[in-house]
């Protein structure tokens, strides 16, 4: 693959801290999701990358690795190791058959190196495990991205991912948020030369919703009424995560005023039957298109 300044695709420095890069791959995830862009190619290959420049600068430790080794940070740890048993050999600290052999020439790729003494797993590997002088290398952990809905992360309900050729199911809480990262051990890509088998960490990303906006576990909506309801009072549907519910409209409401609805917002992740609530904000409709007539009762009424 070839070399990707992921801090560039960010559109980040390298001093930009966690929260930086969360900030940033959020705004850039909304304006790229394959869901907004529907048919968008370019759209597409963008936001596969950068979910890749957030898998890594999100996640301290490859992170570190990235800045130090660049391009080649998935191997990095392992040329520095190689190269340190290959030293132990020279001097007799190892006799234990290391990399014997693994002569690098000044201006030699390490990371093809690599390529041809692992057989190129694509996922590179992680941190090693004790023993590691004798070859034993965790996995590297394998980072997924799962896209729901507002309506989807509102219930619990099971998903399948088809992870090194195993199918894993896992059943995903109501209330999951935008950003949050699960962590399924020993789901990842296997280690090698009898070392532990790495993690899966998931993602979630919560597509926006057109009718709601989450504030933790409260949501936001708006309602419109006509000048006539908002004058005179009424009722009023209000749709719900759970359907439509009948809103009683105070007389005299002005635009802009916000009504809760205890209970009737997002679940609570993993505390059955805690909800946060519904916020309706009301936006007054004046009338167009008035008749002679209607424009005349209008004026009784702005000299009464």
């Amino acid at each position: 693959m070839a070399y990707i300044d992921y801090y560039k695709i960010l559109g980040i420095d390298k001093s930009a801290t966690p929260d930086d890069i969360k900030k940033a791959y959020r705004k850039l995830a909304r304006k790229l999701h394959p869901d907004l862009n529907p048919g968008d190619k370019e759209a597409e290959k963008k936001f596969k990358e950068l979910n890749e420049a957030n898998e890594v600068l999100s996640n301290p430790e490859n992170r570190a690795k990235y800045d130090k080794y660049g391009e080649n940070w998935k191997h990095g740890e392992q040329y520095e190791r190689a190269q340190q048993q290959q030293r132990q050999q020279y001097q007799g600290g190892d006799s234990g058959g290391g990399f014997s052999g693994a002569d690098f020439g000044e201006g030699e790729d390490f990371s093809d190196f690599f390529q041809s003494m692992f057989g190129g797993a694509g996922g590179g590997f992680g941190r090693s495990t004790r023993g590691s002088a004798s070859g034993k290398f965790k996995g590297q952990d394998v980072q997924a991205e799962l896209n729901l809905n507002l309506r989807e992360a509102a219930k619990s309900h099971q998903q399948t991912f088809d992870i090194n050729g195993k199918k894993v199911r896992i059943t995903i809480p109501a209330g999951v948020y935008d950003g949050q990262q699960i962590k399924l051990k020993g789901h990842g890509n296997p280690g090698f030369n009898g070392g532990p088998t790495g993690d899966l960490y998931i993602t979630f990303n919560i597509i926006p919703d057109p009718n709601f906006e989450r504030a933790g576990n409260d949501l936001k909506t708006k309602v419109t009424i006509d000048l006539y309801t908002a004058v005179l009072g009424g009722d009023v549907k209000v749709e719900t995560l759970e359907g439509s519910v009948n809103l009683k409209v105070k007389p005299e409401t002005q635009n802009g005023v916000t009504v809760r609805l205890k209970g009737k917002g997002f679940p609570v992740y993993k505390k059955d039957g805690e909800f946060g609530d519904l916020f309706v904000t009301y936006e007054v409709k004046l009338p167009t298109n008035l008749t002679q007539r209607q424009k005349e009762l209008f004026e009784q009424l702005k000299n009464s």
